[in-house]
């Protein structure tokens, strides 16, 4: 499902997520609509813009929000311009699972789109760096990123974006033996050693983002 007030965007991303096997089973201009399509129909994924009418601020990423509370089967991906922190930071933390926030304007790639898409939709998660370094910047809960070294900070910034230990491990030209010791130290360090689980790695930041 496709939720974005360009009529141009929305037309383009139909066409190629049809091209790639996917079905769009509603495209919508609005936040109202894109509630009303979610409740009939609720769709494996949706793909939401956060500034739509009629105020042009967050509706998308409040309907979101509305979307992961009552249809917590469906996940979203949030396409934005700007990283809305109040929201984005209430979505990262509310939800764990089958979320994603992606910059428009970085999104360069189209199989880096897909390949975020198909993450999130199958209940990963899918987070722009810059919009996990804006939010680290401006959370005022940064002490316990002190603790951490400059390797293990890369380390967390790349889970919070939701890749696997082996992604990691060929993105830092590390083994992933050595991953793994870096997520361990993360964990002891904001304690979080009684945390287990693929998807409560993403907590090692939500954590005291929401604190």
């Amino acid at each position: 499902m496709l939720a974005d007030d360009s009529t141009l965007l929305r037309e383009g991303l139909a066409r190629l997520l049809a091209d790639e096997g996917h079905t769009v089973t509603a495209s919508v201009g609005d936040a109202r609509a894109l509630l009303a399509a979610v409740a009939e129909d609720p769709p494996d994924a949706a793909v939401i813009d956060v500034r739509m009418p009629p105020t042009h601020t967050d509706e998308g990423l409040r309907a979101a929000l509305e979307i992961r509370e009552k249809w917590p089967e469906t996940s979203v991906l949030v396409l934005s311009q700007y990283v809305e922190r109040r929201y984005a930071t209430e979505l990262l933390t509310t939800a764990t699972e089958g979320v994603g926030y992606l910059l428009k304007d970085r999104v360069v790639q189209v199989d880096e789109f897909l390949d975020a898409l198909e993450r999130v939709a199958s209940g990963r998660t899918a987070f722009d760096p810059e919009v996990v370094r804006q939010l680290l910047t401006l959370s005022s809960h940064t002490d316990p990123l002190k603790r951490l070294t400059a390797r293990e900070r890369e380390v967390l910034g790349k889970m919070a974006q939701g890749h696997t230990n082996a992604a990691i491990a060929g993105q830092l030209y590390v083994s992933q033996s050595a991953v793994e010791k870096y997520i361990n130290a993360i964990f002891d360090k904001l304690e979080l050693t009684g945390t287990t689980g693929y998807s409560r790695r993403v907590l090692a930041v939500l954590r005291y983002l929401g604190s």
